[in-house]
């Protein structure tokens, strides 16, 4: 009869369920914090967290050393869901349909962060983490613009990098509130007008740049 290896007599170390345990702990105390937002309490304590994912505060700083950790954690479990979401749009396609798509799925994705993003306006200011998770937010934006609108975007040539930050603004959650919550515009509306100002800027990437070198003069 043959004898066991080393590693099937060695016990499953039980490090290894302590580690579950905590990544589900840490789960739930993202997803409490997420569905408090999303009920409307734009600055949930942490006595509320805790409540919600049925821990103590205890265990809730054993697994987050401070807000701005658990705000990290939270903005990447955000941008997940946001790629998940994403789905990728076929650059082949005629560029009304690219446009067309481009903006549907904008509307989508801000209509399921809104409440985490009104929130985070109030703390932003306060917390290095959730301005990076914006910056990372915007990244997306301007990685998805490039990679849909690359044939349009090379005809600026040195205008390029302008095109590109005006279709980031406009496809961004902060215009889009301006639409949805300042202007009060329905969600079919705002899509139209989110068309129209992507289209307008992509029409205009063969003419003359919007900037360009010191001195440069319009021809």
């Amino acid at each position: 009869m043959g004898g066991m290896t080393e590693a099937e007599s060695l016990p499953t170390p039980a490090v290894d369920g302590r580690t579950a345990r905590r990544q589900r702990t840490r789960a739930a105390i993202v997803d409490a914090l997420l569905d408090l937002v999303r009920e409307g309490e734009l600055k949930p304590t942490g006595a509320k967290i805790a409540a919600r994912a049925q821990i103590s505060q205890r265990a809730l700083w054993a697994n987050f050393a401070d807000l701005e950790t658990l705000y990290q954690a939270t903005g990447r479990v955000l941008l997940d869901r946001h790629d998940e979401l994403a789905m990728d749009i076929p650059v082949d396609l005629p560029r009304a349909e690219r446009i067309a798509r481009f903006c549907a799925q904008r509307a989508e994705l801000h209509e399921l962060i809104s409440p985490f993003a009104r929130a985070n306006r109030l703390r932003e200011p306060f917390s290095a983490a959730l301005r990076r998770n914006r910056r990372r937010y915007l990244d997306r934006i301007a990685a998805d613009i490039e990679r849909v609108f690359d044939e349009e975007l090379r005809l600026a040539g040195p205008g390029r990098a302008d095109r590109v930050a005006a279709l980031v603004a406009c496809a961004s959650w902060s215009w889009w509130s301006i639409l949805r919550e300042d202007l009060a515009i329905d969600v079919e509306r705002a899509v139209q007008l989110m068309e129209l100002t992507v289209a307008g800027v992509l029409e205009t990437a063969a003419q003359v740049p919007i900037s360009g070198p010191p001195g440069a003069t319009p021809s």
